[in-house]
């Protein structure tokens, strides 16, 4: 779901705004788009409810990253009894082509796909994703 769509407390629309940041401090070219998905009906039948989902774009292709966006979906667990914590990160890099490759945070942490980042950026890629696990993941009781 677009996570301008998911901000609806200033708690979590201070989280999204931290994950924007943290991408935006290794990438600082990054454009973000909290709103990467239309608003058509069949793509809206597509989304997942229990996700953020975030766009980044570079001003041109980055060689180094080999895309020149990022699609980064924030999965979450969440029940009626349950915070909502994530459980992974979907991130792929797209080009005028297409996708050409994804990071699951959920399974190896490999890329996998036409091309793969550099592994210097690639490894600045997969600090990101563990560092948006400490966003949501914390207490919420950050004074105790």
């Amino acid at each position: 779901m677009n996570a301008a769509e998911q901000a609806t407390s200033i708690e979590f629309a201070s989280k999204i705004a931290a994950v924007v940041g943290l991408f935006k401090t290794e990438f600082p070219d990054l454009r973000a788009d909290l709103n990467p998905w239309a608003n058509d009906y069949d793509t809206q039948a597509m989304v997942d409810p229990d996700s953020i989902d975030l766009g980044f774009h570079f001003p041109g292709v980055s060689r180094r990253l080999q895309c020149r966006s990022l699609l980064v979906q924030i999965r979450f667990c969440s029940g009626p009894d349950q915070d909502r914590r994530v459980i992974g990160l979907e991130v792929a890099g797209f080009d005028h082509r297409g996708k050409q490759w994804s990071l699951s945070t959920i399974d190896q942490w490999a890329f996998t796909g036409n091309s793969s980042p550099e592994p210097e950026v690639g490894d600045r890629l997969r600090y990101c994703c563990r560092q948006v696990f400490e966003v949501f993941n914390v207490a919420e009781s950050w004074g105790n």
